[in-house]
């Protein structure tokens, strides 16, 4: 399934849930999941996170726009893929047991990015750090209009 709106745009496998929407007062959110994702949730997905089982994995994608784009936060690329050494329970919004995450600033296409990623057990990091992988590759993000 292709997921595309407001400027962004990636292919989700069979079985994914995702959703792009623009926050009030910011830029847009994608939220992409091997679980069902609720019907709301925050911009760093911490109902998802929430009841992520250790086989789930959840990929949150905070727009901040072109005001940020480039400076020494957002200064990296855009990954195409993460190593499952980089999971930590550290970098988590909420520590939850077993629960890992990762955060990357970047910029692309003129865009400063956030992309938070949480998987529901470090027992199956590796795997799932295979499938946000195959999830980044085909991310595609447009300049802002303007």
């Amino acid at each position: 399934m292709r997921l595309a709106a407001h400027g962004s745009a990636l292919d989700l496998p069979t079985g994914w849930d995702g959703r792009i929407w623009t926050r009030s007062g910011g830029g847009p959110v994608l939220h992409a999941a091997n679980v069902a994702l609720p019907a709301t949730d925050g911009d760093f997905a911490t109902r998802a996170t929430g009841t992520l089982p250790a086989g789930g994995v959840v990929i949150v994608l905070v727009d901040y726009g072109p005001d940020e784009a480039g400076t020494p936060l957002f200064a990296a690329p855009a990954p195409d893929r993460i190593d499952p050494a980089e999971l930590s329970p550290t970098t988590l919004l909420q520590r939850r047991p077993g629960q890992r995450g990762l955060q990357r600033f970047f910029t692309t296409a003129g865009r400063a990015m956030c992309l938070y990623v949480v998987v529901g057990s470090a027992a199956h990091a590796s795997d799932l750090a295979g499938g946000v992988s195959r999830v980044l590759g085909t991310l595609r993000v447009a300049a802002p209009a303007g």
